[in-house]
């Protein structure tokens, strides 16, 4: 009986300790995997769009990688061109990954949708979305 009690208590605390170590297992993140969409319509230069655009995406690489979840939506404050962007990580990946990510996702967005009113990048730990309407994601 002595011993069974020993082997529960032993069983017991392997298990707290295994529990205890992947509490504070890390990964990397993983950039693999870009599907890039783009939207057929296109904006030039000077349209008011670009500057909302701009603002969208400063907010998006400041704001979501400090967001709980780094899951983050925001519009641009501008009227005459409203652009509406989101951006999420995996809930797994540490604030500065997701700041990574977003670099990852942003290149094969902009590699791929050169000046395009709306533009998604998908990866394996990432997400970015811009749109000139409401995204409902």
């Amino acid at each position: 009986m002595a011993f069974l009690l020993k082997m529960k208590v032993l069983v017991a605390a392997l298990l707290i300790g295994f529990l205890g170590l992947s509490g504070s297992v890390q990964c990397n993140p993983n950039t693999n995997g870009s599907n890039v969409l783009c939207n057929s319509r296109v904006f030039s230069e000077g349209d008011p769009f670009a500057i909302s655009l701009a603002y969208v995406l400063s907010e998006l690489e400041a704001v979501m990688p400090t967001r709980q979840g780094c899951d983050y939506y925001n519009i641009s404050p501008y009227p005459n061109g409203f652009a509406y962007g989101h951006a999420a990580c995996n809930t797994s990946l540490t604030s500065p990954d997701c700041s990574t990510c977003l670099g990852a996702a942003k290149t094969a967005l902009f590699g791929t949708c050169v000046s395009r009113i709306g533009a998604r990048s998908v990866l394996f730990d990432f997400t970015i979305r811009y749109e000139q309407y409401p995204l409902d994601d």
